[in-house]
């Protein structure tokens, strides 16, 4: 098997363009220093430490965030936290978002996952991906997360996740400059939307870095009812959000709409409703992922087609 390359080789450090870019507009209510002297008393040092390797850990989370600027401007959840984004920096980090998804998607959704002795959701496209994680300043949590896998490593691969789902042969002519997002999931304590806004602020920012100008992913939907609620929704964003007809994809285990009840009353749930409102569309009807037990939507959103009124935010110079 061929050594696989270095998943971080899309943005290596904090100090890239996500960070020079954005943290220049940070406020001066929060100066570094203030911020370090929160892990100083949050983390004291102990001459008998249980873990020599946990303290280590610390001190260089701590060295870590005092040197460098936050990717975006601290946002407050509902739990007043200040939070960071930032692309995960070493396979630690990245292990720490794994750590989340297996936690949300297996324990939380029950989710079928392969087993994994550490509690990590891994799969094949983890080691060819740039791991946005936001992590809670105060705590050092992991409580968000999203992979994307650039065009140039997927051309390495040959081939999107999506592709497992969909026939995108409509899309291939745009997948150069395309960022495939996936396995997206926010912490259980930490979905009153911050996070979520953060999230899409470093994918914007990321985007625009690299120079991409399209998102494509899979926008999960939980099909605890049988599917009643997906096959509701599916009907609201047909007639609604659906993409030109040239971009359309078809799903290789479709839903089986025919025999849902698609006249629900639904409301998007959070995460479809924020791709919407920037301006994403829906390629066609939902697939079904049994491992998952989700209704799939794919969903593509181009940069030239954001809302204007979420661009200042999430495309921030």
């Amino acid at each position: 098997m061929k050594e696989l390359p270095n998943p971080l080789q899309s943005l290596n450090s904090l100090g890239d363009g996500i960070t020079t870019k954005i943290a220049n507009k940070l406020s001066t209510k929060l100066s570094e220093i203030q911020r370090f002297n929160k892990f100083v008393k949050l983390f004291p040092l102990k001459k008998k430490a249980k873990s020599k390797k946990r303290l280590k850990r610390i001190k260089a989370l701590r060295k870590t965030l005092a040197e460098q600027p936050a990717v975006i401007p601290p946002v407050r959840t509902a739990k007043q936290s200040p939070i960071q984004v930032y692309v995960a920096r070493d396979s630690a980090e990245i292990k720490e978002a794994q750590r989340l998804r297996y936690r949300v998607f297996a324990e939380e959704m029950g989710a079928s996952l392969p087993y994994n002795a550490e509690g990590l959701d891994v799969d094949f496209f983890d080691a060819y991906c740039d791991h946005l994680i936001v992590r809670d300043r105060e705590t050092l949590q992991v409580v968000g997360t999203y992979r994307v896998l650039p065009p140039e490593q997927a051309k390495i691969i040959g081939r999107l996740y999506s592709e497992s789902e969909f026939d995108i042969a409509r899309l291939q002519h745009l997948l150069p400059k395309t960022v495939e997002i996936g396995r997206s999931c926010v912490h259980e304590d930490y979905r009153s939307g911050g996070v979520i806004m953060a999230l899409w602020a470093g994918l914007g920012s990321y985007m625009k870095q690299h120079g991409y100008e399209i998102m494509l992913g899979c926008a999960s939907v939980p099909m605890g009812d049988g599917g009643h609620y997906a096959a509701s929704l599916n009907r609201i964003l047909q007639e609604k959000h659906l993409s030109d007809i040239e971009y359309r994809t078809f799903p290789k285990l479709p839903l089986p709409l025919d025999k849902l009840n698609a006249s629900l009353d639904v409301e998007p749930p959070p995460l479809i409703k924020g791709y919407l409102r920037v301006g994403a569309k829906i390629c066609g009807e939902p697939a079904w992922d049994p491992d998952f037990n989700t209704a799939d939507f794919l969903t593509m959103f181009r940069l030239s087609d954001i809302n204007p009124k979420y661009a200042k935010h999430f495309l921030a110079d």
